[in-house]
């Protein structure tokens, strides 16, 4: 992929066209590394501003779609922003009654960016929002691919309504969603590249429901079921043209593997799902796509986890710790995205577990002096959600600090005042992964509370 990159670096010099290097083509936009796709934006942005412009509404949606792909790779709030006012200026210029296809198109891509929003920063209201414009969309369709793109999009709405309070039959029912709108982008993708990768989004999207309600639910059948979609959308992509769309398949594929793994005890395919996230991460670079990077090192450092505390490899879980630090440095750049506090409450535990393994209370001490340190520069109330997730590593401290050395009435209340401010942060901004976390954490301390009780007779 590399010795590609590099033609097209040659090729895209500034003596190619003004208007931008891909000509409104999306598909090509997946080759072009990031400081190559802010120039495309700029050029699309003059493009559609220009007085003499032509089919206006066209170029404002070509650079709505350059500015999300922006934002999906960086996490950036103001690429959201003027991805989500691009697309609705190009829908006021389509007039639903006039060129409703055109309409409905620049619809689903304001509803795009309003979901990617929501993903990125936690925020579910953005969700309500996009529903309402992809059924005002899916309407006024008819028979076009927005209406497919409209459908693949609505699917996903459903499935994160599903996700953490669902069962087995509500995640399959979700994903059967998006079998329809999957099969007609794909059919629309035999004549354009854009609906073949329209497609492939859409399969990521089911993979990642099934595989989240597999782990979470600890089925295998829901994670077996995301292995399959992901093969076959991974048959029909090739990195060297696809890179960015060929990591969020594969990166999905190797966690759901290392998943399935746990769930069986198969440590020999969670050393599997190892290489194949080393694979990954051997095609994208932090140049590239710094949050398609950075979730690599994520899910790298996840499955060395799996494998660091299954063997009680110190090695591992040293190298799951400096994946969790990569991947840091690119989401401490946007301090509201979800995934950096997630990363950052890891990357404390990989600490404390190898810690609490070899009953090490100097580690424990070190991981402790790293919070602090962490502790004592953050702003809680410029990034509460970042807050909580310190006060999270705390008491996940204690409570291994309580394994080794015996537990403490003092840091119990501790722990315990720690989860509780914690879980209330996390409920007000909508992480619900982390409240999740939150609410076990002190059912253990409940439990081990109750112990004590007994004991004490």
């Amino acid at each position: 992929m590399f010795e590609f990159g590099r033609e097209l670096k040659r090729l895209f010099q500034p003596g190619a066209p003004r208007d931008g290097l891909t000509g409104g083509d999306a598909s090509l936009l997946e080759l072009l590394e990031l400081s190559l796709l802010q120039a495309e934006a700029r050029a699309a942005d003059i493009a559609a501003g220009r007085v003499s412009a032509t089919n206006r509404p066209e170029r404002q949606f070509e650079a709505a779609v350059i500015w999300r792909e922006i934002a999906r790779r960086t996490g950036d709030v103001v690429a959201v922003r003027k991805a989500a006012a691009a697309a609705e200026a190009s829908a006021k210029g389509f007039d639903r009654d006039a060129r409703p296809a055109g309409w409905a198109r620049a619809r689903c891509e304001q509803a795009r960016a309003a979901l990617l929003g929501a993903a990125l920063y936690g925020d579910p209201g953005l969700n309500a929002a996009a529903e309402v414009a992809l059924k005002e969309a899916r309407g006024a369709a008819g028979h076009s691919p927005a209406a497919a793109m409209a459908g693949a999009a609505l699917a996903l709405v459903e499935a994160r309504k599903v996700l953490g309070e669902g069962d087995r039959d509500a995640v399959i029912a979700a994903a059967r969603g998006f079998d329809g709108p999957i099969a007609a982008l794909r059919n629309h993708g035999r004549r354009h590249a854009a609906g073949r990768l329209l497609a492939a989004s859409a399969s990521a999207d089911r993979a990642d429901l099934l595989a989240e309600g597999g782990t979470r639910l600890c089925d295998p059948m829901l994670l077996r079921m995301a292995l399959d979609g992901l093969a076959a959308a991974l048959s029909s992509m090739d990195p060297a043209y696809e890179p960015v769309t060929w990591v969020r398949l594969a990166t999905l594929r190797g966690t759901a593997r290392a998943a399935l793994a746990e769930l069986e005890g198969e440590l020999t395919e969670v050393a599997a799902a190892v290489n194949d996230l080393v694979e990954v991460l051997g095609h994208i670079t932090r140049d590239h796509s710094p949050l398609d990077w950075a979730r690599a090192q994520q899910a790298l450092a996840g499955v060395l986890r799996i494998l660091g505390e299954a063997t009680e490899c110190d090695r591992a879980l040293d190298q799951a710790t400096g994946c969790y630090e990569r991947a840091l440095t690119v989401f401490a750049r946007q301090p509201a995205l979800a995934e950096g506090g997630v990363a950052m409450h890891s990357r404390a535990l990989c600490m404390i577990r190898r810690a609490e393994l070899r009953g090490d209370l100097a580690g424990l001490a070190r991981a402790e002096v790293a919070l602090r340190v962490d502790l004592a520069t953050s702003n809680p109330a410029r990034d509460p959600v970042a807050w909580g997730v310190r006060q999270l590593s705390f008491a996940r401290l204690y409570e291994a600090r309580a394994h080794i050395a015996g537990f403490d009435r003092a840091e119990h209340a501790a722990a315990a005042q720690a989860l509780t401010a914690a879980l209330e942060v996390f409920g007000e901004h909508g992480q619900r992964q982390l409240a999740d976390t939150a609410a076990a954490g002190l059912e253990r301390l409940r439990m081990i509370s109750s112990r004590l009780r007994i004991r004490g007779g």
